[in-house]
């Protein structure tokens, strides 16, 4: 059991402590995506500030499955009041060349689990280096990842990113409707967001039935480096940047979400703290931030 109850929590004020934010010294930038912090620790200090949601990337759930099996993690998560479990990460999820079979392994294991662990869903992302793509093979292929992960009791997000083939929220959007899949949609990041220039406006007027995940986080107001090294270096936590966090949980709200608010802390100073003390301050920031929204 936690060291610490999990606090009662209201639906609409629940948080889920993405893959990034539990994982330490890991960063997506590198060739080892692996957290080196156990399972057990991740899931302990995620309990025990609060967050009743945790993320699990697929590069972390080999060995994890190998430690504990796939019941033994479902009852790990049970035991400190995780209720919402996202799986992250089917790399190259769109192709038919030779990184296909690669992607396959990942993709059955992740279906396996989002199965035996009960899901609520898996995220995936676009293509990060921006290559020429196939617009109705990508919708096409969505809709049939959509259809497995509803074949095991989850749904299924993109994630936009604005340096990608998916650069805004209007072009996930506009994905997850060609592909047509009810158990399609998409994953709202609010740095994402702010970093692609969508009004906050926009996001009140998304479809709630296409809203599968919300993922806060803050940022400086001008880029350092690269889009892609700002967002895996330079997070704030939330209410310590420059974004409308208020107005887009109002937003959000106004939609009728009322799942758990992703927290997503990716920087070098979140990285640098225990994960203990990273996820503390995760969630004391954000909840800050959706209080007032109320």
């Amino acid at each position: 059991m936690p060291d610490h109850p999990t606090p009662a929590t209201a639906p609409g004020d629940e948080l889920l402590a993405t893959c990034w934010s539990s994982a330490g010294d890991a960063a997506s930038d590198r060739v080892d995506l692996r957290s080196p912090i156990p399972l057990r620790e991740r899931v302990e200090a995620a309990a025990a500030a609060g967050f009743t949601g945790f993320g699990l990337l697929s590069a972390d759930l080999p060995a994890a499955v190998a430690r504990y099996g796939l019941p033994g993690i479902r009852t790990l998560l049970a035991d400190h009041g995780i209720v919402h479990l996202e799986l992250e990460g089917i790399p190259d999820w769109w192709d038919d060349g030779p990184r296909r079979a690669a992607s396959d392994r990942v993709r059955t294991l992740m279906l396996e689990a989002a199965e035996a662990l009960g899901a609520r869903h898996l995220k995936v992302t676009p293509d990060g280096e921006d290559r020429p793509w196939d617009r109705g093979l990508w919708a096409a292929r969505f809709a049939e990842l959509a259809a497995q992960a509803e074949g095991v009791g989850a749904r299924l997000g993109i994630e936009f990113f604005p340096w990608s083939n998916i650069g805004s929220l209007a072009e996930a959007l506009r994905l997850v409707e060609d592909a047509g899949h009810a158990a399609g949609g998409v994953v709202i990041d609010a740095w994402h967001v702010a970093r692609a220039g969508t009004p906050v406006s926009d996001l009140a007027s998304v479809p709630l039935h296409r809203i599968v995940g919300v993922e806060l986080d803050d940022a400086d107001e001008h880029v350092v480096g690269t889009l892609f090294e700002d967002t895996v270096h330079r997070r704030r936590y939330c209410g310590e940047g420059s974004f409308d966090l208020p107005g887009m949980v109002a937003a959000l709200r106004a939609t009728g979400w009322d799942g758990p608010w992703g927290v997503e802390i990716l920087s070098d100073e979140h990285r640098a703290l225990p994960v203990r003390s990273a996820l503390d301050r995760a969630a004391r920031t954000a909840r800050a931030v959706i209080a007032p929204a109320r």
